[in-house]
This record gives C-alpha cells, structure tokens and sequence, in this order.
C-alpha cells in the first residue's frame, strides 16, 4: 500500500488523502462493507476501533470506540448517506461521548471515499469535508494526518490474507 498524496487544503475546507493497493476494487470495498475487516484497520494499531454498530447502506448508522495503550476509549458516529458498490461510500461523521451521543461542539464532517480500477489494483481517495477553518485546523492539531497514514498502513496485511499464491 502506498500513500501517494494527501493535500490539507484551507480554502475548500477538505482534507484528500490517495492511496493505492495491490488489489482490485471488489476486494478493497470489503474492508468498509465488512465489518470485521474494517474493524482491523480503521483506528492507528495503538488505538483499535471497535464498531459496535454498524449498518453498511445507505441510511445506516455506525457507532464504534477506539482503545488507546492506556485504556482510555475515543468514540465516534457514522450515519451512511451513499453506497455505491466498489465505487463509492459517504458518511457523516463525528466524535461522541460517553453514551455514544454526538458531541456537538466537535462539529461534523463528511468524508467520501472513492475506488477506482487501475487494472487490476485500486486508487482509494479519502475526502473529508469540514464545517469550518477551525474544525480543519482542530482535527489536524490532534494528529488526523499521521492517525489516518498509520490506520491505512494496516491494510497491506490485511489485503493480502486472502491474496493468491
């Protein structure tokens, strides 16, 4: 897996990030639509997430924890608003509290993944889309960059448990 690019850009509010498999777009969609798998890699390796709902079409709502080294949980919401099979998801997204509640003052993004063919290997791009320059700034001072390259690094492995040969 490589990352090829990724672009903070502060004036259209978003955050892009490209990354290609050695897989086509049939097997990456799986690591979204499966939750199992999705389980394995979305989250950096220190901080696993755990989807304790998690409702793969359009109109689906996921709520999931990550576990940080020191037990500590972070908590998260999706509410699924496109599936396009091996081509296309949106979801809403945000932070939420304890009881699994959205957590308001964190605002909300919309994140947009695309899978495109390269014959037989994948282009994924991940686009999130912010509410405000603050939000941006905000999510980039906690590590949103490094968080999302150290979750994707975990794809490779997983990508290849069922690869031929």
């Amino acid at each position: 897996m490589a990352v090829i690019s990724t672009e903070k850009d502060t004036d259209a509010l978003h955050f892009r990030l490209v990354a290609e498999f050695d897989a086509g777009t049939e097997r990456v969609w799986r690591i979204w639509a499966d939750r199992t798998q999705l389980q394995r890699w979305w989250g950096p390796p220190t901080w696993p997430a755990t989807f304790e709902t998690y409702e793969f079409e359009e109109g689906g709502r996921a709520a999931y924890f990550m576990t940080g080294p020191d037990g500590e949980k972070a908590r998260g919401w999706w509410r699924i608003t496109a599936v396009e099979p091996h081509r296309l998801l949106t979801f809403v997204d945000g932070f939420a509290d304890e009881n699994g509640d959205p957590v308001p003052d964190m605002g909300e993004t919309t994140a947009t993944v695309t899978l495109e063919d390269l014959d037989g290997r994948t282009r994924m791009t991940m686009t999130t889309a912010f509410q405000s320059l603050e939000q941006l700034e905000q999510m980039a001072a906690m590590g949103m960059e490094e968080g999302v390259r150290e979750a994707l690094g975990q794809v490779d492995a997983l990508l290849a448990e069922d690869a031929p040969g």
